[in-house]
């Protein structure tokens, strides 16, 4: 099993880089485990609260889940991974059960924080782009998908992501085995990590 582990700012564009190297690969061999499923549980917090948690925070994550359900697939055995609804801010009661597969990628802003997450991948890709141009997609998707407007999506970028993002997600970009920038130019760092991929499904058969 190749684990790969994909970080990244908000809107730096992961989502991309996980279907660029996704789409070159046989569907029953890959699966993708997300950081955004693993938010803690809030039960007993109203929905004014929960607006307020700082989702930017790695205690917001539950790491520890995220570990054991991540050892459970490389030892052979399926998950039920958790389902996090961006609208309510809340951990729902469906989980996703997920097999185990030749290739995990495990994606997300704060992946790189926890040094037990990181010891599990065979390699690290973080993706870059401008703050401008991450701000601009958290916008649009925001307010597109997540039922937000404006001002909160601003006022939560200023207040919570932007000194998240230089607190504790830009000095994991020292982790990463590969930086790849998010624009035109970013499909000689894609090849090299398919090549990879590859080879390792060679070697698997």
């Amino acid at each position: 099993m190749l684990i790969i582990g994909i970080a990244g700012g908000t809107g730096s564009g992961k989502t991309t880089v996980v279907n660029q190297i996704i789409n070159e690969l046989p569907t029953e061999e890959v699966t993708v485990i997300s950081q955004d499923s693993y938010y803690q549980k809030h039960e007993g917090l109203s929905f004014e609260e929960r607006c307020n948690i700082n989702f930017d925070h790695p205690r917001a994550v539950d790491f520890e889940l995220m570990i054991k359900q991540l050892e459970d697939l490389k030892n052979g055995n399926a998950i039920e991974q958790p389902v996090y609804s961006f609208v309510t801010h809340q951990r729902l009661k469906d989980t996703l059960i997920t097999h185990p597969r030749k290739v995990i990628i495990v994606e997300g802003i704060l992946i790189f924080t926890n040094k037990e997450l990181r010891d599990l991948m065979d390699i690290k890709l973080f993706v870059h782009a401008d703050s401008d141009e991450r701000l601009i997609r958290r916008l649009r998707r925001d307010i597109k998908e997540r039922g937000r407007d404006m001002d909160e999506v601003l006022n939560r970028y200023q207040n919570m992501l932007k000194p998240m993002h230089q607190q504790f997600i830009e000095p994991t970009k020292n982790y990463a085995d590969i930086i790849i920038p998010h624009d035109k130019y970013n499909t000689v760092a894609i090849d090299i990590v398919r090549t990879v991929i590859n080879e390792n499904l060679k070697n698997d058969i």
